[in-house]
């Protein structure tokens, strides 16, 4: 079982990115998936969801109206754009997938970090 985030990386303050997380496991298409992040000397935070049809979503209120989470299973591939970032989106993301509610208070599976620096 494996979540591989992709995309981090160096931007100036009021970018943009997009990160994307591609899940091994097809059935993965039937659960929630969502992204946290962990910033330097923080604990780890829900950013977004996605439920498996994608008829809802949600955000954390720090990143409302800036970030929009997507995904296509056909490609089993969940997607996070990220635009007028800001130097405190600076954090670690990683993308998870929980067999329960859609909204994240328990995360089974993990994907690995992918680094996001936004430079003011």
């Amino acid at each position: 079982v494996q979540l591989q985030a992709s995309g981090g990386g160096l931007v100036q303050a009021g970018g943009s990115l997009r990160l994307s997380c591609a899940a091994s496991r097809r059935t993965f298409s039937s659960y929630t998936m969502g992204w946290f992040r962990q910033a330097p000397g923080k604990e780890r935070e829900f950013v977004s969801a996605i439920t498996w049809s994608g008829d809802r979503l949600y955000y954390a209120d720090s990143v409302k109206g800036r970030f929009t989470i997507s995904r296509d299973n056909a490609k089993n591939t969940m997607y996070l754009q990220m635009n007028s970032l800001k130097s405190e989106d600076t954090a670690v993301y990683y993308c998870a997938v929980t067999l329960g509610r859609a909204t994240m208070t328990t995360v089974d599976y993990w994907g690995q970090g992918t680094l996001v620096t936004v430079s003011s």
